[in-house]
């Protein structure tokens, strides 16, 4: 009946037993007898409540929004979304940045090729060797990206980068209005870390920094433009650092000879509705 069926969901909805990630049917069948809410009750019994009510308590689901009203959440986001809205312009333009990593893992046999009724094979063996990190400038409106392997990430990496966006990818731009997250090498101090003041106030003089908040990662389109890297090109083992600088390098050409740009269509309106319970209630 309705009441043993909310005593049900109720169960499903609250934390697993410990020694289990997350609830089974079986679980679930049991721990309901166990409560004494019935004598008996078969997992496809379970399994039709769940159904009906759209409950699946073995998924999970990853979230990068606030839990609660956020002003410094909000006040960033806005200042994304409306830069986002702007139109092309070529002296100022839009360039979303990221940085990720890749681990590199050594196969140990010989893969073996697809065959008829048979797909590729790989042994579950391999060897570690390494990792590289990978800086990318995407500018979505233009359809251009650029995407550099590197050893490390450090202040120094990262300055070095923008001195490449600034002198060689965007040499005749007045403003270049970088989306970038906060993290804390990502900041005009690692200019003056990296160069001479002078050297340094002449990039952050072409430079204008517009951070994505704390929770707020989708909100830069390089990272979802790494998202496609990622499935598209990485998703195999990669032994070292010149197997992936070539087939990013590949990849990456493939992008811009098409010139695959992305439009964004979340807006600060949508954002004042959808996302509303994280506006401070004034």
């Amino acid at each position: 009946d309705g009441e043993k069926e909310a005593h049900l969901i109720a169960i499903s909805c609250s934390d697993s037993p410990a020694g289990s990630k997350r609830w089974t049917l079986k679980l679930l069948a049991s721990r309901f007898v166990e409560l004494g809410h019935v004598e008996s009750i078969s997992p496809e019994t379970v399994r039709q409540v769940l159904k009906k009510n759209a409950i699946k308590p073995w998924q999970r689901k990853e979230w990068c929004i606030p839990a609660k009203q956020n002003a410094s959440f909000v006040c960033a986001m806005e200042d994304v979304l409306t830069l986002y809205k702007q139109p092309y312009d070529e002296k100022h333009p839009v360039v979303c940045m990221d940085e990720s990593s890749k681990q590199h893992l050594r196969e140990t046999r010989q893969k073996l090729p697809m065959e008829p009724g048979k797909p590729e094979r790989y042994d579950t063996e391999y060897e570690r060797n390494g990792t590289s990190n990978l800086f990318i400038f995407f500018e979505p409106l233009r359809g251009w990206r650029r995407i550099d392997v590197t050893a490390r990430r450090t202040a120094v990496d990262w300055a070095q980068q923008i001195k490449k966006l600034v002198d060689e990818d965007y040499p005749n731009a007045k403003k270049i209005r970088l989306v970038m997250d906060n993290l804390n090498t990502h900041m005009g101090a690692s200019l003056y870390k990296t160069f001479e003041p002078k050297e340094a106030r002449r990039l952050l003089d072409k430079l204008e920094f517009h951070y994505t908040p704390k929770h707020g990662s989708w909100l830069n389109m390089a990272e979802i433009e790494f998202s496609l890297l990622s499935r598209q090109c990485m998703r195999e083992r990669m032994g070292d650092r010149d197997y992936l600088t070539q087939e990013v390098t590949a990849w990456t050409n493939n992008r811009n000879s098409i010139k695959s740009d992305m439009k964004w269509r979340f807006t600060t309106e949508d954002a004042r509705i959808k996302l509303g319970h994280l506006y401070p209630t004034l």
